[in-house]
């Protein structure tokens, strides 16, 4: 049953001594914004964590990592799910309910706006890359007294935000639920805990924020991601040299005033708000919001 309550969200996650998203095309240095000095996450990348996650759970996925081809997918998920049709197959897939497909296979074609929507990340304060080298465990030819070199680039440490949206209208083609989006909301924070391989260990999740609009709404604050910025601990913005040398989210704090001023105008379309929450992050303006949302606000402490 698709879901009736448009959602928005704001993920926000350190990276520590790992590549956040490489670009293959770069040498797989970090994305990054080269005028602002900001490190950048594909929502390719975002939605990747979410399926890996989903995959160790057990749940079914259209896109699952796996190297093959569209047919031989097709016909893993019609044999899994008994039948014959490509639209039936794919409308028991988490992923192509929440993010949408485009698929046009033995004689059917069809394509599904995926109802939930994520933006680029960005880090919130500006980063330098690091390019690393080292040796490798084997030499690169017979007879070879040394062994060849390895290099990789990571980022020291960032504060990166992400934003998503989920639109109601377009759940009625896919299918997908709130049982759905209670998933995905499960899903981005514990999958980007477990991105535990050697270019993605050090994510770690700091805060995941859900606005449930009552039936019937469908407008959006939006952009929620540019309404929050990093502090230091007095409430100052950081100068260059202190976002070039940030190391550890507890130096610092999150400004979510504009946030908190932005949902009170829309405070009667609100029907909850849902906050994950990081015991180590420091948030600037969280009293105003819980003082303002009362029984509306939902906190987790994890």
């Amino acid at each position: 049953m698709a879901f009736e309550n448009r959602r928005e969200y704001l993920f926000i996650y350190s990276v520590k001594d790992a590549n956040p998203n490489g670009d293959p095309l770069n040498a797989n240095a970090p994305r990054k914004d080269e005028e602002t000095g900001q490190i950048m996450v594909s929502d390719v990348r975002l939605k990747r964590t979410v399926r890996d996650q989903w995959l160790r759970e057990g749940k079914i996925v259209f896109v699952d990592g796996s190297v093959q081809t569209l047919n031989k997918r097709m016909d893993a998920l019609k044999k899994e799910s008994g039948t014959s049709k490509a639209s039936d197959a794919i409308a028991g897939c988490i992923d192509a309910r929440l993010f949408g497909v485009t698929c046009a296979i033995g004689g059917e074609s069809f394509s599904w706006c995926g109802p939930l929507q994520l933006k680029w990340g960005r880090s919130l304060h500006k980063v330098r890359e690091q390019f690393i080298q080292g040796t490798a465990a084997f030499a690169t030819s017979d007879g070879s007294d040394q062994r060849s070199f390895r290099s990789e680039y990571i980022v020291p440490f960032c504060v990166i935000a992400a934003y998503g949206i989920a639109n109601q209208h377009s759940s009625k083609t896919t299918g997908a639920s709130d049982s759905d989006l209670e998933e995905f909301f499960k899903g981005i924070w514990n999958g980007t805990a477990n991105l535990i391989s050697r270019s993605k260990v050090g994510h770690v999740p700091l805060m995941l924020l859900e606005i449930s609009y009552v039936k019937g709404f469908n407008g959006a604050i939006g952009a929620l991601d540019e309404k929050i910025s990093l502090t230091d601990m007095n409430g100052s913005v950081l100068d260059n040299d202190a976002q070039y040398a940030l190391r550890s989210v507890e130096n610092v704090m999150l400004d979510v005033t504009r946030i908190s001023i932005a949902i009170e105008e829309k405070k009667t379309d609100i029907q909850s708000v849902r906050l994950a929450l990081d015991s180590r992050l420091k948030l600037k303006g969280i009293d105003e919001l819980k003082n303002m949302l009362g029984g509306k606000l939902k906190e987790e402490m994890r």
